[in-house]
């Protein structure tokens, strides 16, 4: 709405030419986020549901967090979704990922505020229906961007774009929706931790859009295709960047509330859908390695147990978080560090390669 207000109103004034610059909006998005998410949060404390404890992690976690507002996922990804309505020149796809991300965020609240659990089958279910839609949204809106109709992959090791059959990219964004959803969600119990690791995420993201992807030349020295709207989805991320960050101050150890299931699962829906858009799969182990690993072996260990009686990593707690807080002996802070400097490390070593080795 913004920035073709700006195109209207800079054929009267110059300066307004400033509202279609990406650069200003990007800025404008992040710093208006976090602003409003820090400020606007508290006010919904009394709100929100309480955190009634965690079946399924260590006591003293849950009794850390036992009595906190929870689903403040609510508040920060509603603002994202205003910002991003107000900043981010739109179109049918952009709209229907920023409608999709609340409606995902709403059935963690839901959840969140209801007095028994839905069960892990009924929210395993919605993702998927929530993951097949957006399969069919992508893979049409790309279709429709293409020149040619059809949609490709870039993908490590080689410089040549890879033409996708639609039942395989469907199927694939399904399961990496799904699975971004479900690990991110899982990586919520430590202070800061989650928010933290989608942080890193949103940047990496945000750069390879604004920056690489979205940069005609940078794109072309690096032989990647250019995607250009790739600035439209950076306003987008940097927004969501901001109401993270606003949450984050909030929640740094000890927290003072806590995302819930509506904000792990909106987050990590949209990251997943960032990727896609992305044009490389392979780039979820760049922004989330360390969330896949911390939260998605323990599906997988739950998985194989429960539908094939298979045991693996039987002494090992999932998410790792707790394993390494029961058995290493690791502080929520400590924690917190290492899995950051572990993400910063991949996400530098897996960028590195895919960008250069190509």
């Amino acid at each position: 709405m913004i920035y073709y207000l700006g195109q209207y109103l800079q054929q009267f004034w110059g300066p307004a030419r400033l509202l279609t610059s990406y650069a200003v909006l990007i800025a404008v998005a992040m710093y208006t986020g976090f602003f409003l998410a820090y400020k606007l949060i508290p006010k919904f404390y009394d709100k929100l549901p309480h955190d009634r404890g965690r079946e399924f992690t260590l006591k003293d976690n849950a009794e850390a967090a036992k009595g906190k507002p929870t689903g403040s996922g609510i508040v920060f990804i509603t603002i994202f979704v205003i910002i991003s309505f107000l900043l981010v020149p739109m179109n049918w796809v952009r709209a229907a990922i920023i409608v999709i991300t609340w409606l995902t965020m709403l059935t963690g609240f839901l959840d969140d505020r209801s007095t028994t659990s839905w069960g892990e089958y009924l929210k395993g279910a919605l993702d998927l229906i929530i993951s097949i839609a957006t399969a069919f949204i992508l893979y049409y809106g790309l279709k429709n961007a293409s020149s040619d109709g059809i949609v490709r992959f870039w993908l490590p090791f080689t410089s040549n774009e890879i033409a996708v059959n639609p039942a395989v990219y469907i199927i694939l964004c399904t399961i990496m929706l799904w699975a971004s959803i479900n690990t991110t969600n899982c990586t919520d119990g430590v202070d800061g931790l989650s928010a933290t690791l989608v942080l890193l995420a949103l940047i990496t993201l945000g750069v390879l859009f604004y920056i690489v992807l979205g940069h005609k030349d940078i794109a072309a020295y690096l032989l990647l295709p250019h995607l250009p709207m790739g600035a439209n989805w950076a306003v987008m991320v940097f927004a969501m960047a901001g109401v993270v960050m606003g949450y984050l101050w909030l929640n740094a150890f000890p927290s003072k509330c806590l995302m819930g299931d509506a904000g792990s699962r909106a987050l990590g829906y949209f990251i997943g859908v960032c990727v896609m858009i992305n044009g490389n799969p392979f780039l979820i182990l760049a922004t989330s390695s360390i969330i896949f690993i911390n939260g998605g072996m323990g599906l997988l260990k739950v998985f194989l147990l429960r539908f094939f009686k298979i045991k693996i990593f039987e002494n090992i707690r999932f998410p790792l978080h707790d394993h390494m807080r029961k058995n290493r002996g690791w502080s929520p802070t400590q924690v917190l560090i290492k899995f950051m400097i572990l993400q910063l490390l991949v996400t530098c070593a897996i960028l590195g390669i895919f960008l250069k080795i190509r």
